[in-house]
């Protein structure tokens, strides 16, 4: 059982850092990158759609993303979608595909993207630390109710700290990447 505490933590805190990942990847670093519209619904027939799943997204050169509706009776809504995004681009429509222009970042919006970036790491890293503390309670809990043994438990202490300290690393190197990305953009 005491084990089942470590195999949870070791979950929740990969599940951290995918988190991270999936939110980094909504931070756009001068670069097109399609995973800048997975926050966009596009209403398709009634329901509010992911851009993807009403149009192929394309990168035909390093700073334009192409949408090309599989339906063209829904180009003017997936416009109007970004239109009343928070990505603060305009979309460019020739009446067949999107095109979208990721303009090139000044120094003040890359430091702005930084501390954004550093700020989901820090979020991140409070999450992990909560899957410590509950992993903690519950190994002590188990000691509590002689599950397991004085030694066990200084063993399986060591154990959380360690895959905590792993994922707190990983984190790091995620946010790093994402921050060398934006300032070298």
């Amino acid at each position: 059982m005491a084990n089942s505490a470590i195999e949870d933590a070791k979950v929740k805190m990969q599940k951290s850092q995918e988190s991270l990942q999936r939110e980094l990847g909504n931070i756009r670093a001068g670069k097109a990158n399609a995973s800048i519209l997975n926050q966009i619904k596009v209403n398709y027939y009634g329901a509010d759609v992911p851009v993807n799943q009403v149009a192929s997204v394309s990168i035909p050169e390093p700073r334009v993303l192409m949408i090309a509706p599989f339906d063209e009776s829904v180009l003017e809504d997936i416009e109007r979608a970004i239109n009343m995004s928070d990505l603060g681009l305009a979309p460019s429509n020739d009446g067949s595909v999107i095109r979208l222009v990721i303009p090139q970042l000044t120094t003040e919006t890359r430091l702005e993207l930084a501390k954004k970036v550093g700020k989901e790491a820090e979020n991140a890293k409070v999450a992990v630390r909560n899957v410590r503390r509950e992993a903690m309670d519950s190994i002590k809990k188990q000691e509590k109710n002689s599950e397991i043994s004085d030694d066990e438990l200084h063993t399986l202490e060591k154990d959380i700290q360690k895959i905590t300290d792993d994922a707190v690393k990983g984190i790091d190197e995620i946010a790093a990447k994402k921050e060398k990305e934006i300032t070298e953009g």
